[in-house]
C-alpha cells in the first residue's frame, strides 16, 4: 500500500513538472514572436527617414536655379523634418512600450502597441515615399526627358524623310507641313533652354506637346497624300461619273428625283472645299471618315443607278404579263357572267354563291380602275420604276387572288354540271340493275316470293322516281338530287343483292333435297328431316329449308355443304 501511494505522489509530482516546463516553453515562444515583430518594427522606421530620401533631397538642393525650385525644395525639407522629428520620436515612444509591456509578459496590450505602431509607421512610409516620387520628378527628370527627347528625334526625323521623299503627293498641304516640322524644330530648341535653366515643370510640358505634334505629324504624313488624291482626283472624278450617268438615265426616261443626286453633289462640294480648308491648317478630325462616307454614298449611287435599269427590265415584262392576265380575267368573268341567267334557270344557286359573285365582279372592277390608275402614273413619268414596280406587286397579288376566288367559283357551279351528268348516268345504271333484280325473279320461279322483296322493290322504285323528279326541275337543286340519287342506288342495290341470295338459297336447298332422296329409305330420321326442309321451301322459307337439308345430309354424308357448294357451281 505503501509503495502504491508512492508511485502516485510521483507520477502526480511528473506530471505537474511538464506542465509547468510546456506553459514555460509556450511563453517564450510567444515572447520571441513578439520581440522579433517589434525588432522587424524597429528596422522598418529607421529606412523611412533612410538614405534613399535624403540621397535625392542633397541631390535636389544642386539644382536650384530659380525661386521656383527653391521654395518647393524647402517645402519637401520642412514635411520631411516633420516625419523625422515629429513621427519618427512618436513610433520610438511606442515601441519603448511595447518592449516594457512585453518584459511584464502583457501579451494583449504588446499586440495592441504592435498594431498602432505598424499603422503610424503607415502613414509616415506613405508620406516619405510620395515627398521622394516628387523629388525625382526633378532629380530624374533630366535623365527621363533627354531618353524620351532622344526617341521623339528619332521619330521626327523618319517622317521628315518620309515627306521629303515624296513631297510632291502633299500638294498645297506641303508647305503647312514643312511649318509643322519648323513649330516642332523649335520646340527642341526650346527644350534645350529650359534644361539649361533648370525650369523642370517647362521641360515636361515641352517634351508633351513635342509628343502630340509629333503624334499628329505621323497621321499627317501617313493619311494626306491619300486625303489629296481623293479630294481633287477621285471625288471629283466620281461625282462627274455619276452626274453624267444621272443626266443619261434622266433623258432615257428614268425618274431619280428621290435619289436627290444634285442637292447631295452639290452638298459633297461644299463638304470637299471645307476639307481643303481643314487640311490646309492639318485639321484631319473626321476628314477621313467624311471622305470615306463620301466614296460610299457614290458608289451605292451606281448600285441605284443599276437596281432602277434592272427593276425597268423586270416592270416592263411583268406589265405586260399582267395585262395578258387581266385581259383573260375580264373576258372569263364577262362569259361567265354571260351565261349566268342560264345557270339560274338551270340550277338553284345559293345566296353565298351569288353574293361571292357579285362580291368578286366588284373587287375586279376595283383592280381594273387600279391597273388604269397606275397606267396614267406611268406615262407621267412622276415616280421611278421601283416605286412603280412595288405598286404593280400589289396589283398582281391582288389578281391573284381573284383569279383563285374565281377558279374557285367555276369549278363549284361547274361541278352541278358535272353532277347533273353524272346522276342521269347513275339512274341509268340504277334502272339495269333493278331489270337485272326483276329479270333474275322471273328465271326462277319460286313457290312464293317473301314480301320483303315486294317491299325493298316498291321502295327502290319511289327512290328511282324521286330521282326523275329532281331531274325534270328547272332549276336543280343540286344537293337534293345527289342525295336523291345517292338513296336511289343504294335500295336498287340492296333489292339488287337480296334478289340474288334469295335465289342462290333457294336453289342451294332445292338441290340439297334432290340430292338426299337417295337416302330417304336408309333411316327414319333422314326421311323426317328432309320432309321438314321441304315444308319450310313450299312456304318461301329458303335459308331454314337449306339448314335442314345440309344437317339431315350431314348425318350420313358429313361436309355435305362444301360438297352442294361445288354442284352449285359446277352448274
Amino acid at each position: 500500500m505503501d509503495g502504491f501511494m508512492l508511485y502516485a505522489v510521483t507520477y502526480f509530482l511528473v506530471a505537474i513538472t511538464l506542465i509547468v516546463l510546456t506553459l514555460s516553453l509556450i511563453q517564450h515562444f510567444k515572447t520571441s514572436k513578439l520581440k522579433k515583430i517589434i525588432n522587424d518594427l524597429e528596422l522598418q522606421k529607421n529606412k523611412v527617414i533612410g538614405s534613399p530620401i535624403l540621397v535625392e533631397l542633397s541631390k535636389v538642393e544642386s539644382l536650384i536655379k530659380n525661386e521656383i525650385i527653391e521654395n518647393r525644395v524647402k517645402g519637401w525639407q520642412n514635411r520631411f523634418d516633420d516625419i523625422k522629428n515629429n513621427k519618427i520620436p512618436s513610433i520610438n515612444d511606442l515601441l519603448l512600450e511595447a518592449d516594457f509591456l512585453l518584459e511584464k509578459k502583457q501579451y494583449n496590450e504588446v499586440a495592441k502597441k504592435i498594431t498602432e505602431v505598424e499603422m503610424r509607421l503607415y502613414e509616415a512610409r506613405s508620406k516619405t515615399e510620395h515627398i521622394l516620387e516628387e523629388v525625382q520628378e526633378i532629380t530624374l527628370s533630366e535623365e527621363k526627358n533627354r531618353e524620351t527627347l532622344t526617341k521623339l528625334k528619332a521619330k521626327y526625323r523618319t517622317l521628315l524623310q518620309a515627306f521629303a521623299t515624296a513631297k510632291e503627293d502633299y500638294g498645297e498641304v506641303a508647305k503647312p507641313i514643312e511649318l509643322q516640322f519648323e513649330n516642332i524644330e523649335r520646340r527642341f530648341h526650346d527644350f534645350e533652354k529650359a534644361m539649361e535653366e533648370n525650369d523642370y515643370d517647362e521641360v515636361s510640358h515641352i517634351v508633351r506637346a513635342i509628343d502630340e505634334m509629333i503624334k499628329h505629324m505621323q497621321v499627317v504624313i501617313d493619311e494626306v497624300p491619300s486625303i489629296v488624291i481623293s479630294i481633287t482626283m477621285i471625288i471629283p472624278k466620281r461625282t462627274e461619273e455619276v452626274l453624267k450617268t444621272y443626266e443619261q438615265m434622266q433623258n432615257d426616261g428614268y425618274q431619280l428625283d428621290f435619289l436627290n443626286v444634285e442637292y447631295n453633289i452639290e452638298e459633297i462640294e461644299k463638304k470637299i472645299s471645307e476639307i481643303k480648308d481643314k487640311v490646309k491648317v492639318l485639321n484631319l478630325e473626321e476628314v477621313i471618315f467624311e471622305l470615306k462616307t463620301f466614296m460610299e454614298y457614290l458608289d451605292n449611287l451606281f448600285n441605284d443607278f443599276e437596281r432602277e435599269k434592272m427593276v425597268k427590265k423586270v416592270f416592263e415584262e411583268n406589265i405586260i404579263i399582267f395585262k395578258t392576265k387581266m385581259v383573260k380575267l375580264n373576258r372569263i368573268v364577262n362569259e361567265f357572267y354571260g351565261q349566268l341567267e342560264v345557270l339560274k334557270r338551270q340550277y338553284s344557286l345559293s345566296k353565298e354563291e351569288l353574293d361571292s359573285l357579285d362580291t368578286l365582279s366588284g373587287d375586279l372592277n376595283n383592280l381594273n380602275l387600279d391597273f388604269r390608275a397606275l397606267s396614267d402614273t406611268i406615262k407621267t413619268k412622276v415616280f421611278p420604276f421601283s416605286k412603280l414596280n412595288k405598286e404593280l406587286e400589289v396589283l398582281s397579288l391582288k389578281l391573284s387572288k381573284i383569279e383563285d376566288r374565281l377558279e374557285v367559283i367555276i369549278s363549284s357551279l361547274g361541278s352541278m354540271k358535272d353532277d347533273e351528268v353524272r346522276a342521269k348516268e347513275q339512274l341509268t345504271d340504277i334502272n339495269k340493275f333493278l331489270v337485272k333484280a326483276k329479270s333474275k325473279m322471273r328465271e326462277h320461279k319460286l313457290p312464293i316470293v317473301p314480301n320483303n322483296y315486294f317491299i325493298q322493290l316498291k321502295e327502290a322504285q319511289i327512290a328511282i322516281k324521286e330521282v326523275t323528279k329532281e331531274l325534270d326541275k328547272k332549276p336543280i337543286d343540286i344537293d337534293t338530287l345527289n342525295t336523291r340519287v345517292d338513296t336511289a342506288r343504294d335500295l336498287v342495290l340492296k333489292l339488287y343483292n337480296f334478289t340474288n341470295e334469295m335465289v342462290k338459297t333457294s336453289m342451294l336447298a332445292e338441290m340439297a333435297i334432290v340430292y338426299g332422296n337417295r337416302y330417304r329409305s336408309t333411316k327414319t330420321k333422314i326421311e323426317d328431316g328432309l320432309s321438314r326442309a321441304e315444308i319450310f321451301f313450299i312456304r318461301g322459307e329458303y335459308k331454314r329449308a337449306l339448314e335442314v337439308a345440309i344437317n339431315t345430309i350431314d348425318i350420313i354424308e358429313p361436309g355435305f355443304y362444301r360438297h352442294l357448294l361445288n354442284l352449285y357451281e359446277s352448274n
